[in-house]
């Protein structure tokens, strides 16, 4: 297969039980995408095709999401770890790494723990800390939190994931069906578990704080809309030496989902 072409992993391999698939041309320089708190990889897809014309891309599958092992702990800086262990295994460097909301989390501790991976650090829709967050849509509620999150969660039809999506949208969204499909392999524990990990690595540390001394070219974007986390929370990172801010106008939290093209425009179009 020619270099100068881009090449895909099929549906993807397991490396050190996270699933992964790669896009792209094998030459090109590797960007890491990291999706948030229950969703998949497979919900960068829209985005995937414009971003590997440039980059050979990975998505991964984070621990106990989508196709992706289970974990014995869910703890971020373990999140990490076996992002770190992929990214070995398969010989990357210098990596370009773009987290998506509570992925932007594991993305910020790869940087801390292992700074030799990456090169530039990108954060999407990524709320910089505990007080940014804004109250859940009710579905959202219904979808994830006790009491009847339990029952719920085991009866979902594919309906209420698109709509539990949609809720964190400010513009109308499709939702592939692959993603739906990968959304529904994750457990209802997995998600609580997870949701509390992140939660402790905010109360720990704020986003900002952890990169101000990191030294790693960083953009932020940040749809103006985003109904889960407050919108001018994203000036927080102006803390941060050199991180530059862009917000996408009428873009809620899902920006892969709203407007892929723009997503993809900011990430290609900054040089950091």
């Amino acid at each position: 297969m020619s270099e100068s072409r881009p090449a895909r992993t099929g549906d993807g391999a397991t490396v050190h039980g996270l699933h992964v698939v790669i896009d792209g041309a094998p030459a090109a320089p590797p960007l890491l995408l990291i999706h948030g708190s229950g969703a998949t990889g497979s919900t960068w897809s829209p985005v995937v095709p414009t971003l590997a014309t440039k980059y050979r891309v990975i998505t991964i599958d984070l621990p106990g999401c989508g196709r992706s092992e289970p974990a014995s702990t869910y703890a971020v800086a373990q999140q990490a770890d076996r992002t770190a262990a992929v990214l070995d295994e398969l010989g990357f460097r210098n990596v370009k790494v773009v987290g998506h909301s509570s992925g932007g989390y594991v993305a910020t501790a790869l940087v801390e723990r292992r700074p030799d991976l990456v090169g530039e650090l990108v954060l999407v829709s990524t709320g910089p800390s505990r007080t940014a967050l804004l109250p859940e849509p009710t579905i959202v509620k219904v979808l994830a939190s006790p009491p009847f999150g339990p029952l719920v969660w085991a009866i979902r039809t594919d309906s209420m994931i698109r709509r539990g999506l949609a809720a964190t949208a400010a513009a109308p969204i499709t939702v592939p069906d692959a993603a739906v499909v990968d959304l529904r392999r994750t457990t209802y524990r997995g998600l609580r578990a997870i949701l509390a990990a992140n939660m402790d690595y905010l109360v720990a540390g704020t986003v900002p704080e952890r990169l101000m001394a990191a030294g790693k070219p960083l953009l932020v974007i940040f749809g103006d809309a985003d109904p889960r986390w407050d919108p001018t929370s994203a000036h927080q990172y102006e803390a941060v030496p050199g991180a530059k801010l862009e917000y996408l106008r009428g873009i809620g939290h899902v920006a892969m989902l709203e407007d892929h093209d723009a997503l993809a425009r900011s990430i290609l179009g900054h040089t950091l």
